[in-house]
Parts: structure tokens; sequence; C-alpha cells
């Protein structure tokens, strides 16, 4: 299982520093803000609340070996990390309050890490840790969300009180569900508001959030059709950023938050992870397509001297990051590995290798046409 081991390592090598220092009540104090230092009220929650966004299956699995012993010390430094998070007398008490609304995000961001390893992490938290998390959570609901992909983060973050059995408000939900189910422009993708924007953020939030809130309500009736529809066109997004990868692993570096990196497939990785990929795409191949995707971009040019990552997709390329991303932002990339959640025995790590749809096209084989979802 190399490929596996490729990606355990590649994805807590990025972790590791994030958790390890929260967990010793010094992420605030180590956290580098080396571009855009005024980001720093929120940089630490971020770079948790996305570290955790991607990590929490892998938390949440069952792996053996040796990796079941490096899931559970992983396990117990992120329980740490939230017990630190939200100690209101600790050092790096992280901020769900203060200044506009990006604490929103970066608590929804969580709120996703937390209902995606419910059982692994909040199971494990004392009833005092839980009941100052759920406070914290709750303490977001001072902000107004945008009319865009922000209605989503209320949404997650209620959708996760819900899930562990806390007070939890009903109407950003519903508000949500509504908006984009009048956002939905064609081929699979939404808007993010009203408009169309070219870019990743139907991976980077959009599809991932909406279909994890849906799946959460699927029992009831006025989101239970909605969820099988929002499978079907998850599923073709999915297949469209398949086809973006090239036979050398690059893609196209479009739109903005672009220094999130590979977190722009997010939505493929959810995909292989949550069992809807399309029958196009074969669990081995979209494995194929993202290690390829992995291997071109992770290079020790994109972390500094203490292992925190620096702006861009080759490298480091501040200019790539636009004034609403800091340190904390950037570990939105850990999404990628969400199929770590997936047991080494499943067909995504033990099919035998095979190429990806630009791979196979540019190597001239006869590939069927590609066409838009009805």
């Amino acid at each position: 299982m190399v490929t596996r081991a490729f990606w355990l390592s590649t994805m807590l090598k990025t972790a590791d520093p994030v958790l390890n220092a929260l967990a010793e009540n010094r992420l605030r104090e180590t956290l580098p803000m080396s571009f855009h230092p005024d980001r720093a009220l929120y940089a630490p929650l971020e770079a948790f609340g996305r570290t955790l966004c991607g990590v929490a299956p892998w938390l949440e699995g069952e792996p053996e070996g040796e990796e079941r012993a490096l899931r559970d010390r992983t396990r117990a430094l992120v329980r740490k990390c939230l017990e630190n998070a939200v100690d209101p007398e600790g050092p790096d008490r992280m901020n769900f309050t203060e200044g506009y609304g990006q604490s929103l995000v970066d608590a929804a961001f969580l709120a996703h890490g937390l209902l995606r390893a419910r059982h692994a992490l909040w199971d494990g938290l004392s009833p005092a840790v839980r009941e100052r998390l759920a406070g914290a959570l709750r303490s977001t609901r001072k902000f107004t969300p945008y009319e865009s992909n922000w209605l989503l983060f209320p949404a997650m973050i209620e959708t996760f009180l819900r899930a562990v059995g806390e007070e939890y408000d009903p109407a950003p939900i519903r508000r949500a569900v509504d908006a984009f189910r009048g956002w939905y422009v064609g081929d699979g993708l939404y808007g993010d508001g009203p408009a169309f924007h070219a870019d990743y953020y139907n991976s980077f939030v959009i599809h991932p959030m909406l279909t994890d809130i849906l799946r959460e309500h699927r029992g009831e009736a006025e989101y239970g059709a909605f969820y099988e529809t929002e499978l079907h066109r998850a599923g073709r997004a999915a297949e469209i950023l398949e086809r973006l990868i090239m036979p050398d692993g690059t893609y196209p570096v479009t739109g903005r938050s672009a220094a999130y990196r590979y977190g722009a497939f997010q939505l493929l990785a959810q995909a292989a992870l949550e069992g809807f990929l399309p029958e196009s795409l074969p669990p081995a191949g979209v494995r194929c397509a993202l290690t390829a995707v992995l291997r071109r971009v992770h290079a020790e040019t994109i972390y500094d001297e203490k292992g925190f990552l620096l702006p861009g997709v080759a490298g480091s390329q501040p200019g790539l990051a636009e004034f609403y991303i800091g340190t904390g932002s950037l570990y939105l990339c850990q999404t990628v590995f969400l199929p770590l959640g997936l047991p080494a025995s499943h067909p995504f790590w033990t099919g035998p290798d095979l190429p990806w749809t630009q791979k196979r096209l540019w190597a001239g084989e006869d590939v069927p046409a590609d066409k838009a979802l009805e």
C-alpha cells in the first residue's frame, strides 16, 4: 500500500505542525503571518478547522496495524486541541465572535470536520468541553452571512449541532437549501449566489457542505428528494473535476482562492469517500488522478522552515493569496485526503492502477465523448 502510505504521510506532514502546536497551547504564538498579518485574528481557527475538515474521515475510520496506532495518537491529539480551542482561560482559545464574519466561516469548517468524525471526536470529549464547544459554535449566530456560499456556513453549524443532540436553529438550514435550489445553473454546478463564478467554489464549499447537510436531513420530506438530486449533481461536478487533471498531474489554476491548492479537488475526494462517483469514474482511476496531483504539487517549497504552509500552488507564490487569505486559510488543501477514511481493503486503494481521462485521451485512446447532465 505504497500509495496510501504516501497520502497519509503527506496529510500528516501538513497537519502535524498545526495539531502539535495547538495541543501544546502555542498555535497562536507560532503560526506564522508572513503575509497579510491583519488576518492573525482568524488564523488559528482557520488552520485548525480546515485541517480537521480533511483529517476527520481518517480519524473516524478503522485502519489496521501501525496505521491504527498512528490514528489513535492523532485522535487523542485532536481531542486535546478541541479542549484548548475552547478553554476560556487558555492562550490558544479561539476567536468565534470577534471581527467581521470570518469567524462564521472558520467555525463552519470546524463543524464540518466534527460532523465527519462525530464518534471519534465528539463522543470522546468531556461534558464540559462539549458544552463549551457547542456554545462557541452557537455564538457565531451573531453574524449575518452574505447571499453566497456563506449561507452554507450557519447551515453547517446548525446541522452539526442537530446531529449531536444539541439545541439548534433550523432556519439557517432551510434558508441555505432554498437558496441553492434557485442557484443551480446546470450541468452539476451552482452559482455562488445569483451569479455563476468560474472558480473551484463548487468543490471548496458548495457541493461538499450542501451534500452533507442534506444527508443529515434526508429523512425529512422537504429535503429528501433534493438530497437525491444533489447526489446526481455532485457526481457530475466531480466528473468535471476529474477531467481537469492533466496527464502530468497539473490542473487549471483559475478563479479565486487558488492558494488552497489541491483542496480544489475536495468534491472528487468526497465522492470517492461517500460512494457517489459516477459510473464513468472507477475508484482506482480517481486514486491515480488525485495521486498525480499530490505528487505534482507537494514539495518542500510549499512549507516554511517550521513546517507551516506557504501560499501558492507550485511552491511559494504569495501573489495568489487574495486579501482574505491568511496562513490559516491555506489548510483547506487537507480536504483532498478524505478517501483515507476508506479502509485499506476498499477498491479505491486495492484496484490496479488505471489512467484517468486526460491521460487516456492524450495517449491516443478512443474515449467516449463527454456529455452534460440532463
